[in-house]
């Protein structure tokens, strides 16, 4: 990890509270005059909720399960590399997962759906949540 720009990464799956541990750390940052970019774990789904109910779909038939749990489900690579790019020159990338209607209005897009990737950076650090933030597969390894 890079001194000068380093990433927080927290994670756990739906209901582990990942959340409000992020909402506890934006009080400290406000209150440290910390200014920090967010980043959520959903962004980096290889499928959008169509495509992902069509593959479970694919899968099930096969006699597999198929969940966001699995690495192959997410764009891990990409997840790296805004990581790296990060810790490196302090910018990057992200896009956003549409989870509800509440969302579709702020983003302009429907449900479960994403938004267009958009850059980030020129904080004092990266915060990251979500289910992958600390992945380590044989082509990737978010952990360092």
């Amino acid at each position: 990890m890079s001194a000068q720009f380093p990433i927080i990464s927290i994670t756990g799956s739906s209901g582990a509270g990942t959340t409000t541990v992020e909402q506890t750390f934006k009080k400290i940052f406000a209150r440290e005059k910390v200014t920090a970019s967010f980043i959520e774990g959903d962004a980096f789904h290889k499928y959008d909720r169509a495509a992902m109910r069509a593959k479970v779909a694919e899968e099930k038939a096969k006699g597999k399960d198929f969940t966001h749990f699995a690495a192959d489900a997410n764009e891990l690579e990409i997840l790296e590399s805004v990581f790296e790019e990060y810790g490196r020159i302090g910018k990057g990338r992200t896009r956003h997962y549409i989870h509800d209607e509440d969302e579709a209005k702020i983003y302009g897009a429907e449900p479960g759906t994403f938004t267009e990737w958009e850059e980030f950076g020129e904080t004092d650090l990266l915060f990251y949540e979500g289910l992958h933030g600390c992945a380590v597969t044989d082509t990737v390894n978010l952990a360092k």
